[in-house]
Protein backbone atom coordinates (compact mmCIF):
# COMPACT_ATOMS: atom_id res chain seq x y z
CA UNK A 1 0.00 0.00 0.00
CA UNK A 2 1.28 3.54 -1.09
CA UNK A 3 2.09 5.77 1.43
CA UNK A 4 3.89 8.87 2.21
CA UNK A 5 7.60 8.36 2.76
CA UNK A 6 9.90 11.25 4.48
CA UNK A 7 12.97 9.37 3.92
CA UNK A 8 14.09 9.79 7.31
CA UNK A 9 15.50 6.99 9.95
CA UNK A 10 13.44 8.46 12.79
CA UNK A 11 10.88 7.14 14.58
CA UNK A 12 8.73 10.49 14.81
CA UNK A 13 9.34 10.28 10.88
CA UNK A 14 8.03 6.73 10.97
CA UNK A 15 4.85 7.29 13.35
CA UNK A 16 3.90 9.88 10.87
CA UNK A 17 3.95 7.81 7.91
CA UNK A 18 1.42 5.74 9.97
CA UNK A 19 -0.84 8.13 11.00
CA UNK A 20 -0.01 11.62 9.85
CA UNK A 21 -2.70 11.45 7.22
CA UNK A 22 -6.02 13.73 7.78
CA UNK A 23 -8.37 12.01 10.10
CA UNK A 24 -6.42 8.99 11.12
CA UNK A 25 -5.49 10.06 14.79
CA UNK A 26 -9.18 11.20 15.25
CA UNK A 27 -10.31 7.36 14.22
CA UNK A 28 -7.49 6.22 16.63
CA UNK A 29 -9.13 8.68 19.73
CA UNK A 30 -12.13 7.36 19.29
CA UNK A 31 -11.37 3.92 19.34
CA UNK A 32 -9.22 4.63 22.04
CA UNK A 33 -12.96 4.84 23.96
CA UNK A 34 -13.91 1.55 22.57
CA UNK A 35 -14.35 -0.89 19.51
CA UNK A 36 -16.61 1.15 17.05
CA UNK A 37 -18.86 -0.32 13.93
CA UNK A 38 -17.96 2.03 10.84
CA UNK A 39 -21.38 3.40 11.07
CA UNK A 40 -20.39 4.63 14.52
CA UNK A 41 -17.29 5.84 13.48
CA UNK A 42 -19.08 8.16 10.71
CA UNK A 43 -21.44 9.38 13.20
CA UNK A 44 -18.48 10.50 15.18
CA UNK A 45 -16.84 12.09 12.52
CA UNK A 46 -19.68 13.59 10.47
CA UNK A 47 -17.26 15.72 8.14
CA UNK A 48 -15.29 12.77 6.74
CA UNK A 49 -16.25 11.68 3.79
CA UNK A 50 -17.21 7.91 3.99
CA UNK A 51 -14.57 6.61 1.18
CA UNK A 52 -11.98 8.58 3.11
CA UNK A 53 -12.97 6.80 6.29
CA UNK A 54 -12.58 3.08 4.76
CA UNK A 55 -9.21 4.10 2.94
CA UNK A 56 -8.16 5.39 6.57
CA UNK A 57 -9.08 2.17 8.10
CA UNK A 58 -7.56 0.29 5.65
CA UNK A 59 -4.42 1.86 5.99
CA UNK A 60 -4.35 1.73 9.97
CA UNK A 61 -5.23 -2.13 9.76
CA UNK A 62 -2.96 -2.55 7.09
CA UNK A 63 -0.12 -1.06 9.61
CA UNK A 64 -1.01 -2.56 12.24
CA UNK A 65 -2.52 -0.20 14.24
CA UNK A 66 -6.52 -1.22 13.54
CA UNK A 67 -8.05 -4.94 13.54
CA UNK A 68 -11.58 -5.89 12.73
CA UNK A 69 -13.45 -8.13 14.82
CA UNK A 70 -17.42 -9.54 14.32
CA UNK A 71 -19.55 -9.86 17.62
CA UNK A 72 -21.25 -12.63 18.66
CA UNK A 73 -24.89 -12.99 18.01
CA UNK A 74 -27.48 -11.62 18.29
CA UNK A 75 -25.63 -8.04 17.34
CA UNK A 76 -23.65 -10.28 14.23
CA UNK A 77 -21.83 -7.13 13.71
CA UNK A 78 -18.52 -6.23 12.62
CA UNK A 79 -16.26 -3.51 14.74
CA UNK A 80 -13.14 -2.11 14.89
CA UNK A 81 -10.93 -1.56 17.59
CA UNK A 82 -7.42 -0.83 18.25
CA UNK A 83 -4.67 -3.52 18.49
CA UNK A 84 -2.38 -3.90 21.20
CA UNK A 85 0.29 -1.84 18.93
CA UNK A 86 -2.36 0.78 18.14
CA UNK A 87 -3.78 1.09 22.13
CA UNK A 88 0.28 2.35 22.65
CA UNK A 89 -0.84 5.21 21.24
CA UNK A 90 -3.30 6.78 23.94
CA UNK A 91 -0.54 8.69 26.41
CA UNK A 92 0.84 10.35 22.78
CA UNK A 93 -3.14 11.08 22.07
CA UNK A 94 -3.80 12.81 25.40
CA UNK A 95 -0.77 14.83 25.60
CA UNK A 96 -1.60 15.87 21.59
CA UNK A 97 -5.51 16.82 23.16
CA UNK A 98 -4.02 18.50 26.68
CA UNK A 99 -1.44 20.18 24.63
CA UNK A 100 -3.67 21.56 21.75
CA UNK A 101 -7.21 22.71 24.25
CA UNK A 102 -4.15 25.37 25.71
CA UNK A 103 -5.10 27.39 22.46
CA UNK A 104 -8.30 26.95 22.09
CA UNK A 105 -10.90 29.62 22.30
CA UNK A 106 -14.60 29.20 21.59
CA UNK A 107 -16.09 27.22 18.68
CA UNK A 108 -16.56 28.22 15.17
CA UNK A 109 -20.59 27.76 14.13
CA UNK A 110 -19.82 24.49 12.73
CA UNK A 111 -18.10 22.98 15.62
CA UNK A 112 -19.55 19.77 17.32
CA UNK A 113 -18.72 18.15 20.54
CA UNK A 114 -19.11 14.19 20.46
CA UNK A 115 -19.31 11.73 23.01
CA UNK A 116 -15.99 10.30 22.62
CA UNK A 117 -14.34 13.55 21.83
CA UNK A 118 -15.41 15.08 25.44
CA UNK A 119 -14.21 11.41 27.18
CA UNK A 120 -10.95 11.47 25.43
CA UNK A 121 -10.83 15.40 27.13
CA UNK A 122 -11.39 14.23 30.60
CA UNK A 123 -9.32 11.24 30.06
CA UNK A 124 -6.56 13.68 28.53
CA UNK A 125 -6.76 16.50 31.25
CA UNK A 126 -7.46 14.45 34.27
CA UNK A 127 -5.01 15.07 37.12
CA UNK A 128 -4.39 11.83 39.84
CA UNK A 129 -2.29 13.88 41.87
CA UNK A 130 -5.25 15.94 42.49
CA UNK A 131 -7.46 13.11 43.16
CA UNK A 132 -7.03 12.12 46.84
CA UNK A 133 -10.35 12.27 49.18
CA UNK A 134 -13.35 10.83 49.38
CA UNK A 135 -15.57 9.58 46.01
CA UNK A 136 -17.06 12.12 43.52
CA UNK A 137 -18.97 11.86 40.63
CA UNK A 138 -19.96 14.25 37.69
CA UNK A 139 -22.61 13.93 34.98
CA UNK A 140 -21.94 16.75 32.25
CA UNK A 141 -24.41 17.94 29.65
CA UNK A 142 -23.20 19.64 26.55
CA UNK A 143 -25.63 20.21 24.23
CA UNK A 144 -26.92 16.92 22.73
CA UNK A 145 -23.95 15.17 24.60
CA UNK A 146 -23.75 13.59 27.82
CA UNK A 147 -21.09 11.99 29.62
CA UNK A 148 -19.82 11.19 33.12
CA UNK A 149 -16.81 11.06 34.99
CA UNK A 150 -16.69 9.17 38.32
CA UNK A 151 -12.72 9.38 40.60
CA UNK A 152 -12.03 7.45 43.55
CA UNK A 153 -8.75 6.23 44.69
CA UNK A 154 -7.07 8.15 42.37
CA UNK A 155 -8.62 6.50 39.01
CA UNK A 156 -11.34 8.07 36.70
CA UNK A 157 -13.69 6.22 35.34
CA UNK A 158 -15.28 7.95 31.96
CA UNK A 159 -18.07 7.20 29.71
CA UNK A 160 -20.61 8.43 27.38
CA UNK A 161 -24.56 8.62 29.36
CA UNK A 162 -25.97 9.24 32.61
CA UNK A 163 -25.26 7.97 35.79
CA UNK A 164 -27.94 6.90 38.67
CA UNK A 165 -26.91 9.31 41.61
CA UNK A 166 -23.96 11.66 40.50
CA UNK A 167 -22.40 14.25 43.01
CA UNK A 168 -22.67 16.96 40.59
CA UNK A 169 -24.52 16.90 37.36
CA UNK A 170 -23.85 20.19 35.14
CA UNK A 171 -25.33 21.73 32.80
CA UNK A 172 -23.35 24.12 30.21
CA UNK A 173 -21.51 25.06 26.89
CA UNK A 174 -17.90 25.90 25.53
CA UNK A 175 -17.78 27.88 28.66
CA UNK A 176 -16.89 24.95 30.51
CA UNK A 177 -13.17 24.67 28.72
CA UNK A 178 -12.61 28.13 30.26
CA UNK A 179 -13.40 26.62 33.44
CA UNK A 180 -11.03 24.06 32.94
CA UNK A 181 -8.54 26.44 31.66
CA UNK A 182 -9.15 29.09 35.09
CA UNK A 183 -9.91 31.86 32.56
CA UNK A 184 -13.36 31.44 34.07
CA UNK A 185 -13.46 30.49 38.17
CA UNK A 186 -16.38 27.99 39.26
CA UNK A 187 -17.92 30.91 41.26
CA UNK A 188 -18.00 33.06 38.19
CA UNK A 189 -19.22 30.95 35.91
CA UNK A 190 -21.88 29.98 38.90
CA UNK A 191 -22.96 33.92 39.96
CA UNK A 192 -23.35 34.54 36.01
CA UNK A 193 -25.58 31.70 35.01
CA UNK A 194 -22.93 29.96 32.82
CA UNK A 195 -23.53 26.86 34.20
CA UNK A 196 -27.02 25.06 36.22
CA UNK A 197 -26.20 22.64 38.57
CA UNK A 198 -27.44 19.75 40.20
CA UNK A 199 -25.94 18.53 44.29
CA UNK A 200 -23.34 20.33 45.96
CA UNK A 201 -22.21 23.57 43.59
CA UNK A 202 -19.02 23.60 45.76
CA UNK A 203 -18.08 20.41 43.73
CA UNK A 204 -17.79 22.50 40.39
CA UNK A 205 -14.20 23.70 42.07
CA UNK A 206 -13.27 20.02 42.75
CA UNK A 207 -14.15 19.33 39.02
CA UNK A 208 -11.92 22.16 37.74
CA UNK A 209 -9.39 21.07 40.30
CA UNK A 210 -9.62 17.24 38.99
CA UNK A 211 -9.66 18.27 35.04
CA UNK A 212 -7.27 21.24 34.39
CA UNK A 213 -6.34 22.65 31.16
CA UNK A 214 -2.66 24.49 31.56
CA UNK A 215 -2.27 27.80 30.40
CA UNK A 216 -1.25 28.91 26.58
CA UNK A 217 2.17 30.32 26.52
CA UNK A 218 1.99 34.41 26.14
CA UNK A 219 3.63 33.52 22.98
CA UNK A 220 1.17 31.61 21.59
CA UNK A 221 -2.08 33.00 19.86
CA UNK A 222 -5.28 31.09 20.47
CA UNK A 223 -6.94 29.86 17.81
Amino acid sequence: MAKRAYGQFCGLAHALELIGERWALLIVRDLLVGPRRFSDLRRGLPRIPTNILSARLKELEHNGIVTRRVLPRPASAVVYQLTEYGADLEPAVLILGRWGARSMLQPGPEDIVTPDSMIVALRATFRPEAAEGPPVSFQVHLGPVTVHASVAEGELDAGEGPLPEPDLTIVTGPVLRDIMAGSVTPEAAVDGGMVELTGDPRLLGRFAELFTIPPAPPSVVPA
